[in-house]
Order: structure tokens, then sequence, then C-alpha cells
């Protein structure tokens, strides 16, 4: 992966990250420890009406390619998991994207 898509993983990004065995899209809620080799991010998604979260290895050999679909216009906190409890038009309405 190249620098500069690592750069636009930050929080509130709406991001579609291919795996070996498929793609799972949503919105990046943390971004931890910079680009060191130990660094993640963690994606967060409504499957069947349930919050399904996954974090994922910034380096990591098993993530074919990021898609950044977008990115939102102003985040002021570094982890945004307060949107495990709030509304899709709550997040929609702080964050400026569309979910």
């Amino acid at each position: 992966m190249d620098a500069e898509t690592i750069k636009k993983i930050k929080p509130g990004a709406r991001v579609r990250v291919f795996e070996e065995k498929g793609y799972f899209e949503g919105l990046v809620i943390a971004r931890k420890h910079g680009s060191e080799v130990g660094s993640t991010f963690t994606v967060r998604t409504i499957i069947a009406g349930v919050g399904v979260e996954k974090v994922y290895p910034i380096h990591s050999p098993a993530i074919a390619k990021i898609n950044i679909i977008s990115s939102p216009k102003k985040v002021h906190t570094s982890k945004i998991y307060w949107v495990r409890k709030a509304s899709g038009a709550k997040i929609r309405q702080r964050l400026g994207v569309s979910l």
C-alpha cells in the first residue's frame, strides 16, 4: 500500500478494504499508532441490523487494496467511538459524509 493512501485513512472516512475473500466497506472510527509497523485502523458497518467492527493492521499482507470512498470535511477527534451509539442521521449531520 502506498503512503498516499495510508495518509487518507483517517477517522470519519468511508473505505472499502479488499481482503482475500472479498471486501469490507464501512466507516473508519479509529486510527492507532500512526504509520509504524504495528499501526491499525478500525472499520465499522451495520450488517443485518448488527454493528460489526474489524481492526486491520495497516501493513498486513492480507489486504489487497483499500479504496477511499469519501472523506469527512472536518473531524475534531482522533477516535469517534460515539458512532457506536448514534443513529445514521446524527452521524451524517456531524461528519458531513454519507453512510
